[in-house]
């Protein structure tokens, strides 16, 4: 059976329970994003400048268990299946979510961020499973739709969790709570298994760690080495955002969680309007590999509106300028399954993860303590945009070795 252009079709029911497990994951997360600034302040007995350096540390531990962890699952999901993986990871997302509710002090904060970096396979094992289920002339149109829940997830989830917040900083916990464990029983009856029998591979412990999952991915060529990195380089710059925008916009502009969710819900619909409407064209006109260059160039012009942005109407208009960046992951994601084999996706997937885990790890504590430094009472220079400087830098780099990787050297693309 196939598509209207020829390609064989994608099964619709198992695709949109994927979506659906990512756009609740995401507006889960969301859900927090908005209030973390004030529970860290609030359980540290600081100040916002010193909480973006305790924010860093709380979410530096998710991504060292992420990091650690995600090589596992991804060769536990190649061997045994992507649907117990992704069930066992929305179980332990509502847990963390019920620890962080009813912390009394800030260490129960780290424990939460523990456990969900442990389980948190979700979208490395959603990843994997789009492409056991999508022929590879067609993986960059869905993993674009996988971009349409993150959008949509950003665009619902702060907006939501800046309106409860608002009214208690610890209730977007208990609902990011409850819509995971709906998640995991919607799964249990309703989520199909991905990856037959004869296409998965026997757990190996040497393969499932962060140094065997990075050197199998190294041998798997060249090419996906060097597209690895970008990946790498441009999900660090990312963490710039990611990782302590909330503080900045705080201290910027002076903005409650309310302004803070309004701003990523702003952030979500122009994700959703790129990776639904833009991602598909841009492959069909301009390939995989100039659609993730144009998504690099537009997210580096991005951070530099962003280092100037000292007023709240140029803070916009960086995030208007940034969304073109969303073009970049789901091009680099097809150029890269095209490059590993079928029983090895899980694992690649895996990798990938660690790589984003890493830059979770370093971008966070790095981009914070930039913050800090330049934005402190004692600061030398008051420069409190100068994370994104460090991020043009960054970006700047994955676009130069994109464009040294053009496809007319490596045949990448057609």
């Amino acid at each position: 059976m196939t598509g209207a252009e020829g390609a064989p079709s994608i099964p619709r029911g198992p695709l949109a329970f994927i979506l659906l497990t990512v756009l609740m994951d995401v507006i889960g997360f969301g859900l927090i994003v908005p209030v973390l600034p004030t529970l860290v302040s609030e359980l540290g007995h600081v100040g916002l400048s010193d909480a973006a350096g305790i924010g860093g540390w709380i979410i530096m531990s998710y991504a060292l268990a992420q990091f650690i962890f995600s090589p596992v699952l991804g060769g536990l999901s190649d061997a045994y299946g992507r649907r117990p993986v992704l069930l066992i990871s929305m179980g332990g997302f509502a847990v963390n979510m019920l620890i962080t509710a009813f912390a009394p002090v800030l260490w129960l904060l780290f424990v939460g961020r523990i456990l969900a970096g442990i389980t948190g396979a979700s979208i490395a094992t959603a990843n994997a499973y789009i492409a056991d289920i999508t022929p590879p002339q067609r993986r960059a149109q869905t993993f674009g739709l996988l971009g349409v829940a993150f959008g949509l997830g950003f665009a619902l989830g702060p907006a939501i969790g800046g309106l409860i917040g608002a009214l208690d900083p610890r209730w977007p916990f208990l609902v990011a709570a409850a819509m995971a464990g709906c998640n995991m029983l919607m799964g249990i009856f309703l989520l199909p298994e991905s990856l037959p029998p004869e296409r998965r591979r026997p757990f190996d412990w040497r393969r499932a760690n962060l140094v065997g999952s990075l050197r199998q991915l190294g041998r798997l060529g060249g090419k996906l080495r060097r597209l690895a990195l970008v990946y790498f380089l441009w999900m660090l710059a990312l963490q710039s955002l990611h990782g302590i925008w909330s503080y900045i916009a705080a201290y910027r502009y002076g903005w409650t969680p309310f302004g803070i969710g309004l701003s990523l819900t702003f952030v979500g619909v122009l994700a959703i309007l790129v990776n639904g409407l833009f991602v598909r064209r841009s492959v069909k006109w301009l390939g995989e590999w100039r659609t993730a260059l144009l998504g690099i160039a537009g997210g580096t012009l991005a951070y530099i509106v962003y280092f100037f942005a000292d007023r709240p109407e140029l803070a916009y208009a960086g995030l208007t300028i940034g969304a073109i960046g969303g073009l970049t992951v789901p091009a680099l994601q097809a150029l890269m399954t095209e490059n590993a084999p079928p029983n090895a996706q899980g694992e690649l997937q895996g990798a990938l993860a660690t790589l984003s885990s890493l830059t979770i790890i370093l971008g966070p504590l790095l981009f914070a303590r930039v913050f800090t430094h330049f934005s402190g009472e004692d600061a030398a220079v008051h420069a409190p945009g100068m994370p994104f400087l460090l991020s043009v830098l960054l970006a700047s780099a994955a676009l130069l070795l994109l464009l040294w990787n053009r496809p007319g050297r490596e045949r990448l693309a057609e």
